[in-house]
């Protein structure tokens, strides 16, 4: 349904387009005289309208079909799969994966659903309906469809067979990893097939997810592998800076063990606009190493990566649905636009975020301050995105607390010092690479280069000239 209307939609603006252009041929088309005078200028003063409205239809035409695609995914039983999809985004285990099954697919759907490890043909779930418990069903799915099935999606009759024609279709399943998701659905017919491929690759990507917590998990509990945790970690961590147009970015990263609760993140939007996140997992260890991981991989799934407050709220979700006590993050999380030269931030109880802006007293630093709770560990209060103005040569700094919590031999926390306000106006006319090196060099020196008590991690953007 949808690729038909979409075809309807390019061709009628293609038909319009050729209209157009027929009336501006006649229209423009020069006589004997102004071929004589200027023969050119109605020619090109022509091909300029018509591009102007052949760049209109084109726009028109791609409003028209996301505009399509919109309605289509989210109505009539497209969006049921659509709800599915959804909710599948934010699920990091197998009972999260059932809890929606029961809600969505069943209850919503009205579907039966059947979810199996072929590896050893163990039942994982299915659902408590005839066509699902059936003992000569599950049989036979297990004689046609094996381990080694390869991944994708197909489509079944009612005698579980494969079947090309959608309109025969009695339902359908998923294969990602010898693991088989089946889905019997009386009007599988009806789903609108640009829903298919979003399915297998949200599914592939919740397959992928509890593979990487499991394994965590099982590290945590059974084996108390370190360094395979680190590796794992710093597999979430960027391993080198984008190239990002007009941004200079650097980032430092020491945990205090091989594994750490902090975490940082540069994802860039569009070729204005770029994502900036950093924060700290309470605790070490472990726990806060998984946390870390749940917000990571949180925010790379997020679709509209522009809704701040949404990214906040899941994260929130997703660190409760874990159950760990005592668990929580802060972070600060922005956009810089380096078109309308703002950063649109939210700072979850982060101490230490700010900008370095040069005046012509000096370099003056603006604070980002804290407009948000903490995240993960109790009910979040009403917070809006904030929002400040940038200019030409800015350095935006988010920082853990283990920058300025690094105390000398008195005891005094560098944060609280003339000197740390002074290296980073000394080092802010640098590059962003340079600057990170000098705060890093602070830090040991204040602490006598002595064991740090704390991860360090900063993450450093400055806005080019």
């Amino acid at each position: 349904m949808f690729k038909a209307q979409r075809r309807l939609v390019t061709l009628s603006a293609n038909i319009i387009t050729g209209i157009v252009f027929f009336i501006l041929v006649l229209v423009f088309l020069p006589t004997e005289k102004i071929k004589s005078d200027s023969p050119f200028v109605p020619l090109i003063f022509g091909a300029v309208v018509f591009f102007a409205l052949f760049y209109l239809l084109q726009r028109v035409v791609f409003f028209s079909v996301s505009m399509l695609e919109k309605r289509i995914l989210n109505t009539r039983e497209t969006g049921m799969l659509t709800h599915f999809i959804d909710k599948l985004r934010f699920s990091y285990t197998v009972d999260d994966f059932i809890e929606v099954i029961q809600d969505v697919v069943e209850y919503e759907g009205d579907c039966s659903v059947l979810y199996v490890d072929r590896t050893n043909d163990y039942v994982i779930y299915n659902s408590p309906s005839r066509m699902a418990c059936s003992e000569a069903n599950i049989e036979k799915l297990e004689m046609n469809y094996s381990k080694h099935w390869p991944n994708g999606i197909y489509f079944i009759d009612r005698e579980m067979g494969i079947v090309s024609n959608m309109k025969d279709a009695r339902g359908f399943f998923l294969a990602n990893n010898k693991k088989h998701l089946y889905v019997f659905c009386r009007y599988a017919r009806l789903f609108d097939p640009i829903i298919y491929q979003k399915l297998i690759d949200e599914y592939a990507r919740f397959e992928e997810r509890t593979k990487i917590i499991a394994s965590l998990s099982e590290i945590e509990e059974l084996s108390k592998e370190w360094s395979l945790l680190a590796e794992t970690q710093r597999s979430f961590l960027p391993k080198e800076m984008p190239v990002v147009s007009k941004l200079d970015l650097a980032a430092y990263f020491r945990p205090l063990v091989n594994v750490s609760g902090d975490y940082y993140a540069v994802l860039p939007i569009d070729e204005h606009k770029t994502l900036l996140m950093l924060g700290d997992v309470s605790g070490k260890g472990l726990a806060a190493a998984l946390v870390m991981g749940l917000v990571m991989n949180t925010v790379k799934i997020m679709q509209n990566k522009e809704d701040l407050a949404g990214i906040v709220r899941a994260i929130d979700r997703a660190i409760k649905g874990m159950h760990l006590q005592d668990k929580y993050t802060v972070l600060f999380i922005g956009i810089v636009d380096t078109q309308k030269m703002t950063i649109r931030y939210i700072n979850a109880s982060m101490s230490d975020p700010i900008i370095v802006t040069q005046t012509p007293a000096g370099y003056k630093i603006k604070p980002l301050s804290s407009n948000c709770s903490l995240i993960g560990i109790i009910d979040l209060d009403d917070f809006e995105v904030a929002e400040q103005k940038l200019f030409r040569g800015d350095l935006i700094l988010m920082a853990s607390d283990g920058v300025s919590e690094t105390m000398d031999d008195n005891g005094v926390e560098l944060g609280n010092t003339d000197l740390y306000l002074e290296t980073i106006q000394n080092s802010a006319s640098k590059s962003a690479q340079h600057f990170v090196n000098d705060i890093a060099n602070l830090v040991f020196e204040y602490n006598g280069n002595k064991r740090l008590t704390d991860d360090v991690t900063m993450l450093v953007a400055k806005v080019e000239r």
